[in-house]
């Protein structure tokens, strides 16, 4: 089973299938949050649904909105699964602690080149050896 290790990470085990891009996110300005779809033109996963998805992308984009709109996105049950990312900035890991959501970043290679759309992962932020996100079955 591959296995890629994280600097860090919050939130429960989770498992589900990979929406990936070479791309960043923004809760305010990349998403239709009622939809539930990628609604920015020129994201590159524009009009496809992140529900339930394990979103993996470079990095966090925007401010203080991306924090509640996680947890208002968590409340209406119209929210990604975890996100896996490059980097990410203080504001999304505020965002992510108050949503109760899981979020891994910080890898030894660029995550959006690893892991593809399609793949079914297992995410485990507190894991014995620290953060790791396992490929349980390949695209």
């Amino acid at each position: 089973m591959t296995e890629f290790r994280a600097q860090a990470g919050m939130g429960r085990v989770v498992r589900g299938r990979v929406l990936a891009a070479q791309d960043g996110f923004s809760a305010r300005y990349d998403l239709d949050r009622t939809k539930g779809v990628f609604s920015r033109p020129a994201h590159k996963l524009a009009g496809q649904s992140y529900v339930d998805k394990v979103l993996v992308l470079d990095t966090a984009k925007g401010g203080v909105a991306t924090a509640w709109m996680l947890h208002d996105m968590r409340a209406r049950g119209v929210v990604p699964a975890a996100l896996v990312l490059n980097s990410v900035n203080p504001i999304l890991v505020q965002g992510a602690a108050l949503a109760d959501f899981t979020m891994v970043v910080g890898f030894n290679g660029d995550i959006t080149t690893l892991l593809r759309t399609g793949d079914v992962v297992e995410i485990d932020p507190a894991g014995p050896d620290g953060p790791v996100v396992r490929v349980v079955q390949r695209a």
